[in-house]
């Protein structure tokens, strides 16, 4: 789910996707509790979203009109796909060996913990551990090389977005 929700500071618009416990304004930084932000619309489709916030903020600039004209942001994201030259045309043309740039991707994807980021680590912990506590969840990330200080920095994070509960020392994913 996806919500057009705006900022009682600077009247800001964001979407926000799902629902968090709390969001905070890209402009501003105020943090607020997310059922006492004010939401214009909640929808399943994202580009709907888009729609609506781009609508309300060329509404607010006297450009409705224009905005009106413009295609869908499917339809504008279907022709971003078809012009222009793609990454493999592109590089060749550049001299660049784009089976090389591939392999060096993948390569570089892979690091040393397995494929997985060190926020996917995390994640992957809460999600395989029964409840785990922070030193369960430490543990697990440290032997896959994620350093303890960035995995309670990151358990922190994910309760704040709303994104894991803590109760009584145990963690879990929401």
């Amino acid at each position: 789910m996806y919500a057009v929700v705006g900022c009682s500071e600077c009247s800001a618009l964001w979407v926000v996707e799902g629902r968090p416990e709390t969001s905070q304004c890209p402009r501003c930084g105020s943090r607020r509790q997310h059922a006492k932000r004010r939401t214009f619309v909640e929808t399943d489709d994202e580009d709907h979203a888009r729609e609506v916030r781009a609508s309300m903020l060329a509404n607010r600039q006297d450009h409705g009109e224009a905005f009106a004209e413009l295609d869908s942001f499917a339809d504008m994201d279907r022709q971003v796909e078809t012009s222009g030259v793609d990454d493999d045309t592109y590089l060749e043309a550049s001299g660049v060996d784009s089976d090389a740039v591939a392999a060096a991707a993948d390569r570089a994807g892979q690091g040393a913990g397995g494929g997985r980021s060190r926020k996917e680590t995390v994640l992957a912990a809460l999600r395989d551990l029964e409840a785990p506590t922070e030193a369960d969840v430490v543990a697990y990330a440290e032997e896959r090389d994620v350093p303890a200080d960035y995995t309670r920095r990151a358990l922190a994070k994910l309760v704040r977005a709303g994104r894991a509960s803590e109760s009584g020392g145990s963690y879990r994913l929401l």
